[in-house]
């Protein structure tokens, strides 16, 4: 059970929001900062309404809390602290429980109690309750400001010209990346059809770059990505793709892949081969590896169009794919695999595959290793490869181990389909072999025993 030191609130400090003063229980009940409180009401700051603590708690989740506002039972910060005989504050319903389960004990330091009496210990609660009002009031207010500041850059996009159009963007930007309360006003106040109006085909790139930055970080409706996909725009995008810094790439490609969503666009906009290139150059770029993910992403979109599929072999992207898949994580991993699967469903991505030299020996070795999708994915491209040219591609299979790595699989809990995909692989590796010799080239012999 987890257990915090003791409680001690004699002399409690907290690090004040406002002007950076301590706090110390003390102090704070001399000076009255506690004063005024009853049923969990409390009026702060010129504020004319009850916060309720239990709101605040919730919507505080993620700031740091005193060790000392903690139940040492739950570690959650306490809404209704009562002390105990020994001195210890907890959770009323958590020492409650405590004692339901039959103990008769200090959960802190396990003093038998002389006395199960809980006291509801007020000083602790206004103190806990002053502590998260401030906090609360303090949030909220840079809330208000943040959401009024994203509404003035809004307004002043549309008077703006030059560089200090591009100034207010990269403002908003950076304020709309931060803060939901920001996104939120730039949703709510017609924000993404007045920065979708500044992509077309005379805009910099300057301008392009944090526009679509902005965009990137929004929850698009249908109309804004209807527009967002015109011919133009997406031009616009392919070229920043191509020549912006690296972080306008990434944007761009997680911008185009939210576009991508769904079944009413023409893809064909979304496949032209100077963007597959400049999305293989993103995959392939080993100084700024943070864009290999959204690389794959967009990637990985357009694949699962058939008809794009020839143009995205053509380009060369399965070569460097294939070398990359030792080094990935889970993530990009299960994308690299995703694309190559689909790939190999047409006749010049199966002769990629198979022409690689690593193909074989690199995919044999990710089974049973990572996860059962991954196995599926590698299962699936193996099969096409060795179904492509069965005599050539089987021996080099059994060579890297393919064998004891379909054993495994069949033996797993794995999906019984995944089984049988294996049990299929494994016939068709030992047709050129008699069994003695299989087993022999395979070194199966320990992993049978």
């Amino acid at each position: 059970m987890p257990i915090f030191e003791a409680n001690s609130f004699r002399n409690v400090k907290l690090d004040g929001s406002a002007g950076g003063q301590v706090l110390d229980l003390e102090t704070a009940i001399k000076d009255g900062i506690l004063g005024g409180v009853t049923g969990g009401g409390l009026v702060c700051a010129g504020v004319a309404e009850k916060l309720d603590l239990k709101k605040m708690v919730e919507e505080l989740e993620s700031i740091e809390v005193p060790p000392v506002f903690i139940c040492p039972i739950s570690l959650d910060p306490m809404q209704d602290p009562v002390t105990l005989c020994t001195g210890q504050t907890y959770e009323r319903y958590n020492i409650l429980k405590w004692f339901s389960l039959g103990h008769c004990t200090c959960p802190t330091t396990m003093q038998e109690l002389w006395d199960d009496t809980v006291t509801p210990n007020k000083t602790m609660r206004q103190l806990i309750y002053s502590w998260f009002s401030q906090k609360f009031l303090a949030t909220k207010k840079r809330s208000e400001d943040v959401q009024g500041r994203a509404i003035e850059l809004l307004d002043n996009l549309k008077k703006v010209k030059g560089q200090a159009k591009v100034q207010t963007l990269k403002e908003l930007r950076q304020v709309v990346a931060a803060h939901s309360t920001a996104r939120k006003a730039v949703l709510d106040n017609c924000g993404t059809a007045l920065v979708t109006s500044f992509l077309g085909p005379f805009t910099t790139h300057a301008v392009g770059s944090e526009a679509v930055g902005i965009l990137v970080n929004l929850d698009l409706d249908y109309a804004t990505k209807s527009n967002l996909r015109q011919p133009a725009r997406i031009s616009l995008m392919v070229d920043m793709l191509n020549e912006g810094s690296i972080e306008t790439k990434i944007n761009c490609t997680r911008l185009m892949e939210m576009l991508m969503e769904g079944n009413d666009f023409e893809h064909e906009n979304m496949s032209s081969l100077r963007l597959l290139v400049g999305l293989l150059r993103l995959v392939k770029d080993k100084k700024h590896p943070n864009g290999l993910l959204a690389g794959l992403g967009l990637l990985k979109s357009i694949c699962s169009h058939e008809s794009v599929r020839g143009s995205v072999v053509s380009i060369g992207t399965v070569p460097p794919l294939v070398e990359l898949l030792p080094s990935l994580n889970n993530e990009c991993l299960e994308l690299a695999l995703y694309i190559l699967d689909v790939l190999s469903s047409i006749p010049e991505g199966r002769l990629a595959l198979k022409v690689c030299a690593n193909t074989i020996p690199n995919v044999v070795k990710l089974l049973m290793r990572v996860s059962e999708t991954c196995t599926r994915l590698a299962l699936s491209i193996l099969w096409a490869v060795c179904m492509l040219a069965p005599e050539e591609c089987t021996a080099l299979a059994v060579e890297a181990g393919l064998a004891a790595k379909l054993l495994l699989v069949i033996q797993s809990a794995c999906n019984p389909v995944l089984k049988q995909q294996s049990v299929e692989l494994l016939k068709l590796c030992s047709l050129n072999y008699t069994s003695t010799i299989f087993i022999s080239e395979c070194k199966l012999t320990r992993t049978i025993q």
